[in-house]
């Protein structure tokens, strides 16, 4: 399981999406790197594999970030995966 995760702009909170195929998971990273890089605002429409009726929409102007990684990294240890400051 791999899991596409977006940061949005003033959100405490990422938006996260898992895909069960590597390739699927990379399509859709690829599909939200776009829309950042164009920088034209356009909707991104995510669904969920295994329902396909949950679905979010989401405005590519107010993305600052997108990471894709693993599902069972997240299980190993009590650190998110992704990058981080430390002081």
């Amino acid at each position: 399981m791999y899991v596409v995760e977006i940061s949005l702009r003033l959100s405490p909170m990422p938006v996260a999406v898992q895909r069960k195929e590597l390739e699927a998971a990379q399509a859709l990273y690829g599909e939200v790197r776009q829309a950042l890089e164009n920088g034209h605002p356009k909707v991104l429409e995510l669904t969920c594999e295994k329902d396909e009726q949950k679905r979010v929409s989401l405005l590519s102007a107010e993305i600052v970030a997108v990471q894709i990684y693993e599902k069972s990294a997240v299980a190993g240890g009590g650190k998110r995966p992704g990058f981080s400051f430390e002081a």
